[in-house]
């Protein structure tokens, strides 16, 4: 997969109001979407050392996260995902899963035997490797746009949540859940590969866009410490 380009800006409700009619009159809403938005659930991994949690705070140039992400706690669609970041640039590598495979998965008894699933295969090594597990879910709403000149993807997410009981990701509600950015606060993301086209960028002019480095579960595990930076 090529890489590519993924920003993100901190938006209020008053910026998304702004925005949303602006997009949906030059892009087509994600096909999966039914209505408003959608729900999103990632648990997400790190290692016996929390590794992606420091790699993220200093800033470390290549550096994968890897989660396993569902839409609807009873639906059969579940994907593992390992999202590689080098040089600012994005790419994701991922395969669907059986309850049973995401369950062995979340509670550390995946047989350590290989397939042609490669993101399988690498949580499998880094599982027996360095430890990792579940350590934090995040829960959001998402309203996504698409584009095929340039594949472009904007989403809005908002409601972003954490909680710290990854025995519940399955469960129709988790306990715990902590707002991760204050009230009225989301996070817009505009993702492209070579060029993003000049009438879909004059849409996203508002003037107060602010670029921002946030990675939903390194601020979840601050969030759920009860712990947030000052700059956001």
């Amino acid at each position: 997969m090529d890489y590519r380009v993924e920003n993100k800006y901190l938006v209020t409700d008053a910026d998304i109001a702004v925005l949303r009619p602006r997009l949906a009159a030059v892009m087509k809403q994600d096909i999966h979407q039914d209505g408003d938005c959608y729900n999103i659930r990632s648990a997400y991994f790190d290692d016996i050392k929390d590794s992606c949690m420091d790699e993220n705070e200093d800033g470390v140039d290549h550096r994968n996260k890897y989660r396993i992400r569902i839409y609807d706690p009873k639906g059969d669609f579940i994907r593992l995902e390992i999202k590689e970041k080098t040089k600012g640039l994005t790419r994701k590598y991922s395969c669907k899963l059986t309850r049973e495979e995401a369950d062995a998965v979340m509670d550390g008894s995946v047989p350590l035997t290989f397939d042609d699933r490669k993101p399988l295969n690498l949580m499998k090594l880094q599982m027996r490797a360095a430890k990792m597990q579940p350590k934090a879910i995040i829960e959001y709403e998402r309203t996504a746009f698409v584009h095929p000149v340039g594949n472009v993807r904007i989403t809005f997410d908002r409601n972003i949540m954490a909680s710290k009981f990854c025995g519940e990701f399955f469960d129709d509600r988790v306990s715990g859940m902590v707002p991760v950015l204050p009230a009225g606060l989301h996070v817009l993301e505009v993702k492209y590969d070579e060029f993003l086209p000049d009438f879909i960028a004059k849409q996203l002019e508002t003037g107060i866009l602010r670029q921002t480095a946030f990675s939903k579960y390194y601020l979840g595990r601050l969030a759920i410490k009860g712990e947030f930076p000052t700059d956001r």
